[in-house]
């Protein structure tokens, strides 16, 4: 089922979404001071293609640089891209079919909002490690 959702995410909006990302990061990269915004922004590209089936962490050993990296991260990038996760989550509510997409998208605005210091992890490996 995993497979199914993810190609039709794919189709629908993940391209698309993806695409927004690796924008924003190579922009950050070009920026040399802003190399790991955009080492984060590919990082949730990358998600953003395959969603189902991972799922975000909060990372303990994150500090105040990730918290202050991460409220300038929100002024610039992460207000714009939540706003589309939350405009194309609410597209994709519409229909029947297109909730559990929408709701992807909507688990996708806090790593949006605020990528440093969160990890992507496979549901797997996460349930393996309890």
């Amino acid at each position: 089922m995993r497979v199914i959702l993810n190609i039709l995410w794919l189709v629908l909006c993940g391209f698309w979404m993806a695409i927004g990302y690796a924008i924003a990061g190579v922009i950050c990269c070009i920026l040399i001071i802003t190399i790991p915004f955009g080492i984060a922004s590919f990082r949730i590209a990358n998600y953003a293609l395959w969603p189902f089936g991972r799922t975000i962490e909060r990372q303990p050993t994150a500090g105040v640089a990730s918290t202050i990296g991460n409220v300038i991260w929100f002024i610039f990038a992460g207000l714009w891209l939540a706003i589309g996760h939350l405009l194309t989550g609410f597209a994709l509510c519409i229909t029947i079919i297109g909730i559990p997409l929408g709701l992807a998208s909507f688990k996708m605005i806090p790593i949006s909002l605020t990528p440093l210091g969160y990890r992507i992890v496979d549901v797997d490996s996460r349930a393996a490690a309890w």
